[in-house]
This record gives structure tokens, C-alpha cells and sequence, in this order.
């Protein structure tokens, strides 16, 4: 198990969930199913995702004063998650996410910061002891930022393994990425901030020379079933992941990226990090929700003896 520490700056949300055949059309009507409240927000997700699989993590986020946030608090200390850097906003609902799933496990999300908006600098700098013991800070973006950024130089400054999750995605500053050390975009991602897309094994070595350019250090780009293609100071390979049948891949990016900053934290190499990573997301995506499809660490371990 990890024993260097992780910080979690990001969001939290409850996701609205419905089944659906396929996604509505515009102007379009379309009868679901199995509808649902369940947790999730990119940094919760990512949050829970390395507390169950071992890590010593802390969030850093806002929730509303409604009954969601509250419960929400509980179910992160029962995961692990230390929650003295979660803020609750009066008067405010914590984020809001409503999800439609098709038949075939595919998600289309639209989300509403609500409380995540009130994620400032200056409610976040009181926190800022906390990279004093932490090794990595984890983020992603569906926070303000103007406080990624503030993060992330602080944790550049600090000596600090700074991972970023670029989602959902945005064009974002070259002052942002000089301070990122790993990168961890999916497709869509890279081509918005590289310019490149990325059809082939070339195509992401490319983009993984724009990243590097900019100063950062470690590439993962995630290619869904084709695996990750990484870019280190060991070269360029593709690391291929799991084959499963998808129920639901709301999450799957966010469990990857939380099982990866828990890996690495464990001393794990690159390589074994990122498998470690395919495989918590190749589970999750088995599952219904976001944090109700993350595996703990056992369930991962198990599924390494059965592959």
C-alpha cells in the first residue's frame, strides 16, 4: 500500500443517471430506465478511486449545504478520503451532473458547477499545508481554473508530482502545463491542446513531443480499448489494457487516473502503473454509476489472477 501522500483538488457532483436506448436527438423525446442519483465529480471519483485502492489521500473541494453534500462527506471518510479540506457552501446545491447511458455503455453528460464554481483561491490557499506532506497533487477541470493554476504552480515550487487530468476538455495555458510533471489526456483532449489528432501510434508520439515542448514530463494518452500510449524519459510504447463488455463508462477515465497517481505512489514503474490503472478502469466500466462501479484494491488484485 501507498504510504507517500496524495492531495486531490476537483470537483464533486451528483450525477443524475438514466438508461436509455439510444441518446435523444434534438427535438427528441426518448423513454429511459433505471434512474438514479449516485456520487461522482471528477475529483471525488478520482478521490475514492485511490482510497479504495490504498492510497493516503485528501481532497480538496466544495460541496452544497443540500443533503447530498453531507452525505456525500460521509461516504468519503468511509472510503478513505480525509475530508478537512471539504467545504461546504451555504445556501448553494453541490454540483450537478445529469448522464445518459445508451445500450451499448456509451455516456453523454452535461454538468452544472453549482457549489464546484465556489472553488477559488482564496477559499483553497488555508489548505495549502497540505502538499507540505503530500508527494503528488491530482487534478482535472471541472473547477475554476484560475485554482488549478495556483495549484499546480504551488506544487511545482514545492518539488511536488503534479499529475493532470485535462478533462473535460479545454484549451489551457502553457504557464499551466510548465508546471504539470505527468498528463493524462484521452484523445479528444490532446487534440485540442496539441492541434494533433491522434489516428495512430505516429500521431501520438507527435502530440507527446507538443506536451514535452511545453515542459511537461511524463505522456499518458489514453486511447479507450486501443490501451495508453506513453511518453517518458524511457521512450515512447503503447501499453495495451483489458478486453470486457462495457455496461457503463461514466468514470472509467477518473478511476484510471486515480488507480495511476496510486500506482506511482507506490513506487510502481510507468509501465505496471498504467496496467494497474487498465484494470481498475476495465472493472469499473463492468458497473453501473461512477463511484458505485470503483473497485477496491482486492477486486483489482483478484482480477490480475483471473486474466
Amino acid at each position: 500500500m501507498a504510504t507517500k501522500k496524495l492531495v486531490v483538488l476537483g470537483s464533486v457532483n451528483a450525477d443524475h443517471i438514466l438508461q436509455v436506448e439510444s441518446f435523444p436527438r434534438p427535438g427528441e423525446t426518448v423513454s429511459g430506465h433505471g434512474y438514479r442519483v449516485v456520487p461522482g465529480g471528477k475529483g471525488a471519483n478520482q478521490a475514492v478511486a485511490a482510497g479504495r485502492l490504498g492510497a493516503d489521500v485528501s481532497l480538496i473541494a466544495c460541496v452544497g449545504d443540500d443533503d447530498f453534500g453531507k452525505r456525500m462527506i460521509n461516504a468519503f471518510v468511509k472510503d478513505g478520503v480525509q475530508t478537512s479540506a471539504v467545504t461546504t457552501i451555504p445556501n448553494t446545491p453541490t454540483g450537478i451532473a445529469i448522464i445518459y447511458v445508451d445500450a451499448n455503455g456509451e455516456n453523454s453528460i452535461g454538468i452544472s458547477a453549482e457549489a464546484n464554481a465556489h472553488l477559488l483561491p482564496e477559499l483553497v490557499e488555508p489548505h495549502l499545508s497540505l502538499l507540505n506532506s503530500a508527494h503528488t497533487l491530482l487534478m482535472q477541470l471541472e473547477t475554476p481554473l484560475i485554482t488549478v493554476e495556483m495549484m499546480a504552480k504551488a506544487a511545482h515550487l514545492a518539488n511536488k508530482v503534479v499529475i493532470l487530468n485535462p478533462a473535460p476538455a479545454r484549451p489551457l495555458p502553457d504557464s499551466l502545463l510548465a508546471n504539470v510533471t505527468i498528463i493524462t489526456p484521452n484523445e479528444t483532449e490532446t487534440e485540442i491542446l496539441t492541434g494533433i489528432t491522434v489516428k495512430t501510434e505516429e500521431d501520438a508520439h507527435k502530440a507527446a513531443n507538443v506536451f514535452h515542448a511545453k515542459g511537461v514530463d511524463k505522456v499518458v494518452i489514453t486511447l479507450g480499448a486501443g490501451g495508453a500510449f506513453v511518453s517518458d524519459e524511457s521512450g515512447t510504447r503503447i501499453i495495451t489494457g483489458f478486453t470486457v463488455s462495457p455496461t457503463d463508462t461514466t468514470a472509467a477515465g477518473d478511476v484510471f487516473n486515480g488507480a495511476l497517481a496510486t500506482a506511482l505512489l507506490e513506487n510502481k514503474t510507468m509501465n505496471d502503473a498504467v496496467l494497474f490503472a487498465h484494470a481498475a478502469a476495465a472493472i469499473s466500466v463492468t458497473r453501473l454509476g461512477a463511484q458505485t462501479s470503483i473497485p477496491t484494491r482486492k477486486e483489482v488484485e483478484d482480477f490480475f489472477v483471473k486474466e
